[in-house]
């Protein structure tokens, strides 16, 4: 199933990074390159939500999207991170919290899986949270500006993110120690 509706839309998520990151290159007036970026990152991450609807709706789950799934929405926050980091709008140390947890948490859930053990670190509440909080900080930080006349994005987004980093070394903890048997168990 690598052409489904689902999956093609778990691609977008994917040809988004260079479109976000592009519009930043654009000669253009910095607050509609801020807009522009915004609503690109909120349409795609939505379509995160929406791929895992449909290919429930439709029958179309596949194990090829099950991990295409994660693997662009890791590639989306980790690159929005990155920008928010060049343009000085989110701290370097926030962003190596969060993409060190991605890629370890990625690491061990490949072990785990290879041990027959993947359900000790299946996706638990405290990581969608953690997801929830991160993607609402980084549009608020792509932003940048006043929203509604009232909410400056930049210290919410500042907020937010720092939120999610704190979430991202707690769920990190988590997911190690439902792991820990299982590592006692190998390395032993």
């Amino acid at each position: 199933m690598f052409l489904t509706i689902p999956t093609l839309l778990t691609w977008t998520r994917i040809v988004a990074i260079p479109l976000i990151v592009g519009v930043f290159y654009l000669k253009m007036d910095p607050q509609a390159r801020n807009l522009i970026a915004t609503i690109m990152f909120v349409v795609f991450a939505a379509t995160d939500w929406l791929d895992g609807y449909l290919a429930r709706k439709l029958n179309q789950t596949s194990s090829f999207g099950a991990f295409l799934d994660p693997v662009a929405d890791k590639f989306l926050v980790c690159a929005s991170l990155l920008v928010l980091v060049h343009l000085g709008r989110a701290d370097v140390f926030v962003a190596l919290i969060i993409i060190g947890r991605e890629i370890a948490i990625s690491a061990l859930r490949e072990w785990m899986a290879q041990i027959g053990a993947a359900k000790s670190v299946a996706v638990h509440m405290l990581g969608k949270v953690k997801t929830a909080v991160q993607m609402t900080a980084i549009p608020f930080l792509l932003f940048d500006g006043t929203l509604f006349g009232v909410i400056d994005t930049g210290i919410w987004g500042t907020w937010l993110i720092w939120a999610s980093a704190v979430l991202t070394v707690w769920s990190m903890v988590y997911y190690l120690q439902k792991a820990l048997p299982e590592i006692r168990k190998r390395v032993h």
